[in-house]
Parts: C-alpha cells; structure tokens; sequence
C-alpha cells in the first residue's frame, strides 16, 4: 500500500515537472523578445527540474528502502546534487544573459520605461569652459 502511494506521488511530481518544462518550451517560442524568453526558459525549466529531480530522488529512496538496492541511494545523492547545481547555475546564467542583451543595447519590446538606461554623459566644467572661448 505504502510502496503504491510512493508511486502515485513519484508519477505526480513527474508529471508536473514535465508539464512545467514543456510550458518554458511554448515561451520559449511564444514570447516577443529575449527578456520574456529568458524568464520562460529559466524560470519553468528551473521549476519543471526541481520537480523532476524530486521524483528521481523519491524512485531511487524508494529502491534503497524497499529492494535494498545501494544504487538507489547514489542515484538520489547524484540526483540532490545536479539539483542544487542547476538551482544555482539556471539564474545566474539569465542573469549574464540578460545583462549581456541590455548591454548590447537590446530593448525589450513594448517597454515604456528603461530604469536601466544610462542618463548622457554630462558636460564637466572645463568642457564648458572650452565652449565659453
């Protein structure tokens, strides 16, 4: 009974998982500009993979728990420390990504404001003293 629930939850938090990783695979397609699709591919597949690792981790505690098997514990220590790498590696990679694209003077589209943008540089006082001659 118990080994059907841990099933049904393993099957749920795969499912989930996917369904998240197929929706950053619609922004990914669907969004207007390289902003929107950053947030889409990072923050559903970031999302869609804690789910999936968490199904990975629960199948391979389940089969240390009740067949015994040691590879079962690997998988879920493997698979709890690709989890923590992508936790950290997906937004500081959108985060350069995005730094990179507004750098490279990449607007996002339908932006009323940039609060970002640079202001022009300001004239300092011996360039206005030179204009003065």
């Amino acid at each position: 009974m118990l080994s059907e629930v841990f099933e049904f939850i393993i099957y749920l938090l795969l499912g989930v998982g996917v369904f998240f990783n197929l929706l950053a695979g619609v922004g990914l397609l669907r969004f207007p500009d390289v902003y929107t699709r950053l947030h889409a591919g990072t923050k559903c597949t970031t999302f869609g993979s804690i789910f999936i690792c968490g199904s990975v981790i629960l199948l391979g505690l389940k089969m240390w728990a009740y067949n015994g098997d040691t590879n079962g514990s690997v998988l879920a220590i493997h698979t709890a420390v690709a989890l923590v790498a992508i936790l950290i590696t997906n937004p500081t990679g959108a985060h350069a990504l995005a730094r990179a694209a507004h750098r490279s003077g990449v607007k996002p589209v339908g932006a009323v404001i940039d609060e970002l943008e640079e202001e022009p540089a300001k004239k300092t006082t011996m360039e206005k003293k030179e204009g003065k001659k």
